[in-house]
């Protein structure tokens, strides 16, 4: 089965009517509705990262670009995704979304091309077991770079883009074609479902979503977690694991409001994003271990934007808690 696209493409196949193929209102791409949201994503990335890197400890260089891969869809789906992708027919790397004002945006890089090397060295091709791999070396590639560095891209069509990276919090983006409203952050990642963007309202919601997940990177909680030996399996759930967890949860609430506001985003749509979800239909209920309560967690970010406001209003500048000295984890 298709590595990427596979939980979307079966709901399609269970909804869709026999011949559905053919039908003059056969239902959309999968692909242009995952291209649409790696878009959005990219765009918000960008700027959570970039607008709020004077406050992060550790930066590092953005060019607000999310990859795709000819490796992640098999023979079947190439075609399809092509389409979505504006894409030629090679084995590489291409951009899947670039984001409006970015270095890559404004460089004249769009959806669709496809990279044949960076400042003249092909791209790693691993041994391509793994479908992620490419990108995954083509991330860490251009992460390693000062912050502004400039950089060369040739791509398959002959064209040779140079651009200037900017300094951003330390963090790439990749959206998953998944139908469950879910994110996840592993310390250099930030990973958003489909579902997740389907789930939200509009923009603000979504970056409030990202945010928290970005503001996860940022404290460093995988890592400092994982140094105080917290246990990842079922026992994740229970006492001192927990509790860890737990804090790391309320601590990326706390810091991912003042983010929003960092950015221009509206501060208060992190209350209302969490309401929803804590709400939502179907929410699992083996979290409450390692979450706070939804009721708790909002009156928390209303907390934080309230005092977002009186600071500006009061004429001050914002500084966000949290990321000069993190507290233990004990």
């Amino acid at each position: 089965m298709p590595r990427r696209i596979r939980p979307i493409l079966a709901l399609l196949a269970l909804l869709a009517p026999p011949f559905a193929s053919a039908a003059p209102n056969a239902a959309p791409s999968p692909y242009a509705a995952l291209a649409a949201t790696e878009a959005r994503v990219a765009a918000i990335g960008f700027r959570l990262t970039t607008a709020n890197a004077a406050w992060c400890p550790v930066r590092q260089a953005q060019m607000g670009i999310i990859w795709g891969d000819r490796r992640l869809y098999d023979e079947q789906q190439w075609e399809s995704a092509r389409a979505a992708y504006e894409t030629g027919a090679f084995d590489t790397s291409f951009v899947a979304a670039a984001a409006p004002g970015s270095p890559a945006g404004r460089s004249g890089l769009k959806k669709g091309d496809a990279i044949a090397w960076v400042d003249f060295r092909p791209l790693d091709e691993g041994d391509g077991s793994d479908p992620f791999g490419r990108i995954a070396a083509l991330e860490r590639l251009l992460a390693a770079r000062s912050a502004d560095a400039k950089i060369m891209i040739g791509l398959t069509d002959g064209r040779t883009i140079p651009l200037r990276m900017v300094p951003g919090c330390v963090s790439d983006f990749r959206v998953e074609p998944k139908e469950k409203p879910g994110a996840v952050a592993d310390g250099r990642l930030v990973l958003i479902n489909q579902g997740l963007a389907d789930f939200t309202a509009d923009d603000n919601e979504l970056a409030a979503a990202i945010a928290h997940e970005l503001a996860h990177n940022i404290l460093r909680h995988r890592e400092r977690l994982d140094a105080v030996g917290v246990d990842r399996g079922l026992g994740k759930q229970f006492g001192r694991s927990a509790r860890l967890f737990r804090q790391t949860e309320i601590e990326a609430d706390r810091l991912s409001v003042w983010l929003l506001a960092g950015a221009d985003y509206d501060p208060a749509a992190a209350a209302r994003f969490w309401s929803k979800f804590g709400q939502r239909s179907g929410r699992p209920l083996f979290q409450a271990g390692t979450h706070p309560g939804w009721r708790d967690r909002v009156k928390a970010l209303e907390a934080e934007a309230a005092t977002i406001a009186a600071a500006r209003a009061a004429g001050q500048p914002l500084r966000p808690p949290l990321v000069d000295a993190p507290p233990p984890l004990e």
